[in-house]
């Protein structure tokens, strides 16, 4: 295409304010944007049609700036002052340049967040290029649909501390820990957090990672994970003493083994403290853990710490059976039995370093 005839284009599009009816504008827009393919190579140009396209674009109706937005969204075309423009528009207008679009800086992508709606917070989590400072706001600002669009958005890249806030909004909107267990680069020691939050099927994956890292990755991440430790119902010292001191009854005794956990839960409330530091003793956890899992009920975590501490079979279904009351207890115990056969003793080993209290740590 000869130059005259380009910048003649350019000469109309400027008069678009004029009196040129919508079948022109359209016409001329058409013309236009065929010039992307001719002149991807030529800055000067594309330049010059930027800065055209974006004086005028907001006087083209709302379908002829869809078009126009579609062209551009996926063009390697730099228009980034139109692009920008279209990227702040309705959102039918704009998903193809949020969604595409290399033109759009990353200051660009934060406004859209912090100003648009939720779908147009959802066309960028689609992007191939989402960096992790784009994944930190969308994640502060966006909805359900957006977190989980962008959980399961494997191009983009997510910071730990982000990663951290999901784990905080999760408590609250449970539909987010599904993307994020299946992310694959979520932190070990973050999965850990939230094993005891999830169903079963996300449990067995956790487990599954757990599983499938080396020696070296899992250590780093306990190196992570210890310093997590729930401490929101550390007891009184008075009263960790005193279970301290039947503790180490119980070891002269010789009694200090898993079966004396089934006697000290059936002695009911008067024992229960005593059980929850004998039972946080023997798997070698935390006793805000231990104290979680009672306090709920939770089998499958309870099957966990007992199989990581390689308890006996039938002292692990007795646990359960007393922990879940007695109208449940004689359906339950061969599927209870089942149960604790069917959790890999390695994965159970691996998850309960998790969960380890380091010499010294209690006093922290």
């Amino acid at each position: 295409m000869s130059a005259p005839a380009q910048t003649s284009r350019f000469a109309r599009l400027l008069d678009v304010k004029n009196d040129m009816s919508s079948e022109s504008r359209r016409a001329l827009l058409r013309e236009v944007t065929d010039v992307f393919a001719e002149h991807d190579n030529d800055a000067a140009k594309v330049a010059k049609l930027d800065r055209v396209l974006s004086t005028v674009v907001a006087d083209f109706s709302r379908e002829i700036r869809a078009e126009l937005a579609a062209k551009i969204g996926p063009s390697k075309v730099a228009l980034g002052n139109t692009a920008e423009k279209l990227a702040l528009d309705d959102i039918d207008v704009a998903r193809p340049i949020l969604e595409h679009s290399t033109a759009l800086s990353e200051s660009h992508l934060l406004a859209v967040i912090s100003q648009k709606t939720q779908e147009h917070l959802l066309a960028v989590t689609r992007r191939t290029d989402i960096s992790e400072t784009i994944s930190h706001a969308l994640v502060e600002k966006g909805d359900d649909r957006v977190v989980v669009s962008l959980l399961e958005n494997t191009q983009a890249k997510i910071a730990p501390k982000t990663y951290e806030t999901v784990t905080e909004l999760a408590q609250n909107r449970p539909v987010l820990y599904a993307p994020f267990v299946r992310r694959e680069d979520v932190p070990l020691e973050l999965l850990n957090d939230v094993y005891l939050e999830v169903e079963a099927s996300l449990r067995r994956e956790i487990l599954a990672r757990y599983d499938s890292v080396s020696p070296e990755e899992l250590d780093a991440a306990l190196e992570k994970s210890r310093a997590k430790l729930l401490r929101a119902y550390r007891r009184p010292q008075m009263e960790a003493a005193r279970i301290k001191a039947r503790i180490e009854e119980f070891r002269q005794k010789g009694e200090f083994a898993p079966p004396l956990l089934v006697k000290l839960l059936r002695e009911g409330e008067g024992s229960r403290a005593l059980f929850i530091g004998a039972f946080a003793a023997l798997t070698d956890v935390d006793e805000a853990l231990t104290e979680k899992v009672v306090d709920s009920g939770d089998i499958d975590a309870l099957a966990l710490l007992c199989r990581g501490a390689d308890f006996d079979r039938a002292v692990f279904v007795s646990l359960a059976i007393a922990l879940v009351g007695s109208e449940r207890r004689m359906s339950k115990v061969e599927e209870f039995g089942a149960l604790y056969q069917n959790v890999p003793v390695s994965a159970a080993q691996r998850a309960v370093r998790f969960w380890k209290v380091r010499s010294g740590s209690a006093a922290a």
